[in-house]
């Protein structure tokens, strides 16, 4: 029994020392802060080859210098993820670079917060732009590198959703919107691609203490078509002081972006193989 246990040991010893990605090659999307940068640093410490992608790519150069300051394999990619030539030029790149493509995490977004009778069409259709058009051509473009017969690599694709894309949410009927048209698409992913061995799932977010839920009023944004966005709420960041409880929130914090990471990390592992088509809600216990 005890020689039975030292083996069991050994083997997870080994196993532990490879990390749960080792030598797996992933795509993360708005990975210059935030989730995404927290995506990317833990991915490679587990052992992942990381494709750092971000519309700043000064800023997603210096979390891949950080992942090979640590030991980590990485390379950035900037540009806007709705750019016509955006999906096939990223896909070329970590093929050139490494060969294949494991997992695509779509995780790159933000907020464009109106209430429905003020809100424009330009502000409707350039969140469904980012949130659903750019991850559906991103994850056609890689296809082929998934819809491989007989591969029986760890692969898969993680879309990022949100609370209000499940329940809805005041003032952001277009996210809404954009998050919930994403748990449709990954459910439709996990079912044409499920003969190829590659699982789909989303992570629907609630608060996570993020530039998107700061406060408006500390002044961060974003340029989107030439046009400046507020990012935040207003008063925001007030649930992030650790003595004020978030309300209808039950564990009575907001997540850090290594919390949120770490919910992305188990789906693309090996832990998560049998998981597919799935939401997985990382919201601290609110909405149950």
């Amino acid at each position: 029994m005890a020689s039975r246990l030292a083996q069991v040991a050994s083997h997870f010893t080994s196993s532990s020392s490879k990390g749960l990605l080792k030598d797996e090659v992933v795509i993360v999307t708005g990975a210059a802060q935030g989730i995404g940068r927290s995506c990317a640093i833990i991915f490679a410490r587990e052992g992942a080859k990381v494709v750092v992608s971000d519309l700043d790519e000064k800023k997603a150069q210096i979390v891949v210098d950080e992942i090979k300051a640590a030991g980590g394999e990485a390379i950035a990619v900037g540009g806007d993820v709705g750019a016509e030539d955006f999906p096939e030029r990223i896909v070329k790149v970590t093929v050139d670079a490494y060969g294949k493509i494991n997992h695509i995490v779509n995780n790159a977004g933000f907020t464009y917060d109106k209430m429905l009778h003020t809100m424009p069409d330009d502000s409707f259709d350039v969140i469904m732009k980012i949130h659903v058009r750019a991850p559906f051509r991103l994850i056609r473009a890689a296809a082929p590198y998934f819809r491989v017969k007989g591969n029986t690599e760890n692969r898969s694709i993680v879309n990022v959703s949100s609370t209000s894309g499940l329940h809805g949410n005041v003032g952001q009927l277009n996210y809404a919107a954009a998050k919930s048209a994403v748990i449709g698409m990954t459910k439709t992913i996990a079912k044409e691609w499920g003969a190829f061995g590659v699982r789909a799932n989303t992570v629907a977010f609630g608060f996570i203490q993020t530039r998107l839920t700061q406060a408006k009023e500390a002044g961060a944004s974003i340029v989107i078509d030439g046009k400046q966005v507020a990012l935040g709420i207003p008063g925001g960041g007030k649930q992030a002081d650790a003595n004020k409880p978030v309300p209808g929130v039950p564990l009575g914090r907001g997540a850090t972006p290594d919390e949120a990471a770490n919910a992305v990390l188990f789906l693309i592992s090996p832990l998560a193989s049998y998981v597919s088509g799935h939401t997985l809600e990382v919201t601290g216990g609110a909405g149950i």
